[in-house]
């Protein structure tokens, strides 16, 4: 095992906390993805059911933001699935229904905590430290460094560079980066870069990202002995140092 890999596989410095949104409508996803973002929040989105179950289980959330009303299963099914699965990440249940009979069958279904829509961001955040806090999680979530390879991205003060050379991009250009790089290693598709950086209403016939990935390429890798950002055909594109 190289060194490249090793490195492409250790986060260097970072602090930050992943949380899972599990959310269909359009403007409850936009609102709380933004405001969770500014607050330093690594965010991973699942749309269904089903890929809420698979995300879920698959992946190292801190907290689990999940509706209730989601187009294939319920929000009381999923949580069912992952408690069954043996995942024991705090869940937020988000839901319209606010009888005591809703928030008891949601608590029983193994949820931690419940909140009715519509509801203030900054209750909502406060709900997701405390969930944390209680398993004992960092609440204060510090983007610092990210390190592949030579190619380290500060969170921070939004500064990039290889080895010594310092690399200027614009907002999207860090944004589709910092995406790849919190995931060292895996095949995003394009429409998770959509929906991770552009949003969920981002045109999916856009070509907006190969054009973004050209130009993301053109900074990072063309000066460069080792190319860290992979195409992978038919599937989409990933960045590592293997």
């Amino acid at each position: 095992m190289n060194d490249h890999y090793l490195k492409s596989n250790n986060l260097m410095g970072i602090g930050y906390m992943r949380v899972l949104l599990v959310e269909d409508d359009e403007r409850i996803f936009d609102f709380v993805q933004r405001g969770l973002k500014a607050e330093g929040y690594a965010v991973e989105v699942a749309r269904t059911g089903q890929e809420a179950i698979t995300l879920g289980t698959e992946g190292q959330f801190q907290a689990i933001v999940l509706d209730l009303g989601l187009p294939d299963l319920n929000g009381q099914q999923v949580c069912e699935r992952l408690r069954e699965n043996g995942i024991d990440t705090p869940i937020l249940m988000l839901t319209a229904r606010d009888t005591i009979q809703d928030k008891v069958s949601g608590l029983r279904s193994g949820a931690d905590d419940y909140m009715t829509k519509p509801f203030a961001f900054e209750e909502l955040l406060a709900r997701i430290e405390v969930l944390m806090r209680r398993r004992g999680g960092d609440v204060k979530p510090e983007v610092k460094e990210l390190q592949i390879a030579d190619l380290v991205l500060n969170g921070e003060t939004h500064e990039v560079r290889r080895g010594e050379t310092p690399i200027d991009l614009t907002p999207k250009e860090f944004a589709l980066l910092e995406c790849f790089m919190r995931v060292p290693g895996k095949v995003l598709s394009r429409t998770r870069i959509l929906e991770q950086v552009w949003g969920y209403s981002a045109d999916p016939l856009t070509n907006v990202v190969d054009v973004y990935i050209r130009q993301l390429r053109r900074k990072i890798d063309d000066d460069y002995e080792l190319k860290l950002l992979k195409t992978v055909r038919g599937f989409g594109y990933k960045l590592d140092a293997s």
